[in-house]
C-alpha cells in the first residue's frame, strides 16, 4: 500500500467511526460496507481529466449512467478520441445533437468549453480553491447546476464534505434507511445531514450504496 492509499484508508476509516455514532448510518455500514466516495470506476465512470469530467457531468443530467455513459462516448469520438475545450468548440451544434445531446445540452457544453478556453474558469486547477468558492465558480457555467458542480467536487476534486440535498437517489435512501412516508425534501436531507459533517461525502456514498442492497427489516413495532 503507498502513501495515498494508507491515507485514504485512514480518513475512510476516520469518516465512517464518526458515521456510525448515527444508529441508522451504523446499520447501514454493517449491511453494505465502507464505500469509498471518491471511487469512479465504482460508480460506472471512466478515468478522465476534470474537464471531460465536467463535461460528462452536464451530459448525464436527468438521464441514466449508461444512457450518459453512451452519449458521451459519440462525444468523445467525434472529438477526435479526446475531449478538450478546443475540440469541443470545434464540433457544431447539430454535431453534438446527433450524439444525442439536448440542444440545450450542447449549448452548456460549449459555454463550458468557452469559459475553460478563455480562462474564465480552470476546471483543470481547483485543488486550491475552497469548496463554497468552487461551487460558486462552476454553478457560474451555464447549465452547471449545484448537483453536478457537487458531484465534480466529490468525484474529481475528491472533497470529503459534499451531500447532493437534491440528489433523487440520496432522498430515497433516507427515506428508506429510516422508513419515512415520503422521500424528504431537499431542505430536510440537507438539515438531517449537518450531524454528518465533515464527512458527507461518505455518508452519500453510503446511501447510494444502499440503494442497491436488500430492504431493511423494518424497526420493531
Amino acid at each position: 500500500m503507498n502513501s495515498r492509499d494508507a491515507t485514504d484508508a485512514a480518513a475512510r476509516a476516520a469518516a465512517y467511526r464518526h458515521l456510525a455514532g448515527d444508529p441508522v448510518l451504523g446499520g447501514l455500514v454493517r449491511r453494505v460496507g465502507r464505500p469509498d466516495p471518491f471511487d469512479r470506476a465504482a460508480r460506472g465512470f471512466p478515468s478522465s481529466t476534470p474537464f471531460e469530467a465536467l463535461a460528462l457531468h452536464i451530459v448525464g443530467q436527468q438521464i441514466s449512467v449508461a444512457a450518459a455513459l453512451t452519449i458521451f462516448a459519440r462525444v468523445t469520438g467525434a472529438a477526435g478520441g479526446t475531449l478538450t475545450p478546443r475540440r469541443l468548440l470545434g464540433l457544431a451544434e447539430d454535431t453534438l445533437r446527433t450524439c444525442g445531446l439536448s440542444r440545450a445540452k450542447a449549448a452548456y457544453l460549449h459555454d463550458l468549453a468557452r469559459r475553460q478556453a478563455e480562462g474564465v474558469i480552470d476546471v483543470e486547477h481547483m485543488d486550491g480553491v475552497d469548496d463554497a468558492t468552487a461551487l460558486a465558480d462552476l454553478t457560474a457555467i451555464h447549465g452547471v447546476g449545484p448537483w453536478s458542480a457537487q458531484m465534480f467536487l466529490i468525484h474529481q476534486l475528491r472533497r470529503p464534505d459534499i451531500l447532493p440535498a437534491g440528489d433523487i437517489g440520496i432522498r430515497r435512501a433516507v427515506q428508506a434507511a429510516w422508513w419515512l412516508a415520503e422521500a424528504p425534501s431537499p431542505r430536510d436531507t440537507a438539515r438531517r445531514a449537518l450531524a454528518w459533517a465533515p464527512f458527507r461525502s461518505y455518508a452519500s456514498a453510503l446511501l447510494w450504496t444502499s440503494l442497491g442492497a436488500p430492504a431493511p427489516q423494518p424497526p420493531p413495532a
